[in-house]
């Protein structure tokens, strides 16, 4: 028999039934409902050499009627089979129809009397529907006993002896060691112990000073924080409250996983009841965590971060309080994953209670998503066994309203770094007189490094400053070389090549000496004086100079009345010659022949007529 792909939907007035039956004759179906109780079976057909029959039993959540209002029709080209079956009470809302596992009518047993009788059921019901329900464990004096064979673990402490069998897969699926032999207050002790023993505080204050991408992280939004907002703008319209199926959509892949599981009642006490909230809340801020440092992406990491972040699963934890929880989780996520910030912490805080917030179908979502990164993750998948398998099938079957004061409980818990017994706060505040110092180190190093810039740059300030009163004062000089004149006021005809020569030979007519600097004016006691020539066009000056390079030019002694060429004395300094005829008598006159220099440096001639004069 196989149990057809159905769907329940519902309006004021009907409750709509939709089985998909493909390949089956329309003429063949066979429909039973009265109460709460719906059946459909179509009879038996061979498909590719398999006998083929659909049925189901269903529990619904409210009475229906047969009264005359009700309709079937069937698609064959979908192969789906609709029905619409009238409420007794029109217009009452049917709760949890998304839910499909609470609605599978469980099995019978085929002995004549069940192997577990419910003794304890009436019990259980009855504080089910207390109004009020205390969260925090209740402490029960310690005993001494004979310790059992196995301590329990899983879903309501329900299983024990399963890893014995699985050895091999331990070491990748939980922390601790033998847990079949280790009691919950062992592990709970092993448990902060590993926790403080990986605590890093170089990873957290670099996330906590560097934390760029954390914040980007922290932008990303999950699916249940918009049907959050429509909840809580539909509950302000109307002013009624109705649970999450209205703004959850499960996929057909969550709805095949539903059909899949078996539906069971589970047999709790109260303090295993504890436990099994308590847990729940645990594994929710894990999944929000991994959601959303992976903004919803799922990855290879994905199964690790949900298990290693929830004491319940790695540690197979039983916890006594919900604040007890929340301390397990901000440990963790402080010690293990990649990114370890306290505001993951608090952001993974505030989204378990908006999924709690959603109703059980939000819960259901997300523990349906964990079963399938649990399921696809090997050997994660003994988690599902352990505990995420029977979460999905009792939450479906857990009361609003006790989800509901779990979540109120949840708001009222408060958590601080000053709770997670790390010394968040300490190392902070260290951290940032450290950052402090060394900002004020950096800082004066800056001034140093401007001011020792401003005192190189004073110092090639004042080195420009001197070398260029130097150079002013050299082109003072040069300058009053050049404007230097005779007694008369004749100025010198050779100040252009003055400039280009500054160290031209001073030749002696008396002697032939080399002198030591064209510039000086005076020599000696200042009867001497430079021998200048009276103002001459430049044209001419140049034709002049390229004649006695061209020409041998010679000297002699000069005879008595007549001034030595080159000089002038002082009768024809007040009667100047015409300088054509002083360079022809100089020419003709009788003596020693002077080479012409191979350089093309002018020649000046002095003279002194002062013959002890140097």
């Amino acid at each position: 028999m196989i149990t057809p792909a159905f769907e329940l939907t519902q309006d004021p007035d009907f409750l709509t039934v939709k089985i998909r039956v493909p390949y089956a004759r329309a003429s063949e179906f066979d429909i039973y409902f009265e109460g709460e109780d719906f059946k459909f079976y179509a009879k038996p057909y061979f498909l590719r050499q398999h006998l083929i029959f659909f049925a189901c039993r269903l529990t619904l959540p409210g009475r229906i009627v047969e009264d005359g209002r009700e309709k079937a029709s069937y698609n064959a080209d979908e192969g789906t089979f609709t029905i619409q079956l009238p409420k007794e009470v029109p217009g009452q809302y049917f709760e949890g129809l998304d839910l499909l596992t609470s609605l599978l009518a469980p099995k019978k047993s085929r002995s004549a009397k069940p192997l577990v009788e419910e003794m304890a059921a009436s019990a259980e019901l009855s504080e089910e529907n207390e109004e009020e329900f205390d969260w925090e464990m209740e402490q029960i004096p310690y005993e001494e006993s004979i310790p059992p064979l196995q301590h329990p673990y899983g879903f309501g402490n329900l299983r024990s002896g399963v890893f014995q069998r699985l050895q091999d897969e331990l070491s990748d699926v939980i922390d601790i060691k033998d847990p079949d032999q280790t009691p919950a207050e062992e592990r709970r002790r092993k448990r902060l112990a590993a926790e403080a023993a990986k605590f890093e505080p170089d990873h957290y204050l670099a996330d906590f000073f560097e934390d760029e991408a954390i914040k980007h992280l922290l932008k990303y939004k999950p699916w249940w924080i918009d049907a959050h907002k429509k909840m809580t703008a539909l509950q302000g319209e109307s002013h009624q409250e109705h649970d999450s199926p209205a703004f959850v959509v499960f996929s057909e892949e969550e709805r095949e996983q539903m059909r899949k599981f078996t539906n069971k009642s589970y047999l709790l006490d109260k303090r295993s009841r504890h436990h099994v909230y308590l847990g729940l809340i645990d594994i929710l801020l894990a999944y929000c965590y991994e959601i959303c440092v992976n903004e919803g992406e799922k990855n290879v990491e994905s199964s690790w971060n949900i298990r290693k972040l929830s004491a319940t699963l790695c540690w197979l934890e039983s916890f006594s309080s919900i604040h007890d929880v929340l301390v397990s989780f901000g440990r963790r996520v402080l010690c293990y994953p990649l990114y370890r910030h306290f505001e993951l912490v608090t952001r993974a805080f505030s989204d378990t209670v908006m999924i709690l917030q959603l109703g059980k179908a939000a819960v259901l979502k997300c523990l349906l998503d964990v079963h399938k990164i649990f399921r696809e993750s090997d050997p994660a998948y003994i988690l599902n066994d352990l505990f995420i398998t029977d979460y999905c099938i009792w939450i479906q079957k857990v009361k609003s309203k006790k989800l509901a004061a779990l979540c109120e409980s949840l708001q009222k818990t408060t958590l601080s770094k000053s709770h997670m017994g790390l010394e968040l706060e300490e190392l902070e505040a260290a951290a940032v007189l450290v950052q402090e110092e060394e900002k004020a180190l950096k800082a004066a190093g800056t001034v140093s490094k401007q001011q020792l810039l401003c005192s190189e740059s004073e110092t090639s300030d004042s080195e420009e400053s001197s070398s260029t009163s130097s150079s002013e004062t050299e082109g003072s000089d040069s300058d009053e070389q050049e404007s230097s004149t005779s007694e008369d006021g004749e100025i010198n005809p050779f100040q252009g090549m003055l400039q280009e020569e500054r160290t031209a030979p001073l030749i002696d007519c008396n002697g032939l000496r080399q002198g030591t600097n064209a510039s000086a004016t005076e020599v000696g006691d200042g009867k001497s004086k430079v021998s200048l020539q009276s103002p001459t066009p430049p044209g001419k000056l140049v034709e002049e100079l390229e004649m006695q390079i061209h020409s041998a030019m010679r000297l002699s002694e000069q005879p008595e009345g007549l001034a030595t060429a080159g000089c002038v004395s002082q009768e024809q300094e007040e009667n100047p010659v015409p300088e054509p005829d002083r360079f022809s008598e100089a020419a003709a006159g009788k003596g020693n022949f002077l080479e012409v220099s191979p350089k093309p440096n002018p020649l000046l001639f002095l003279c002194s007529t002062n013959e002890d004069e140097d």
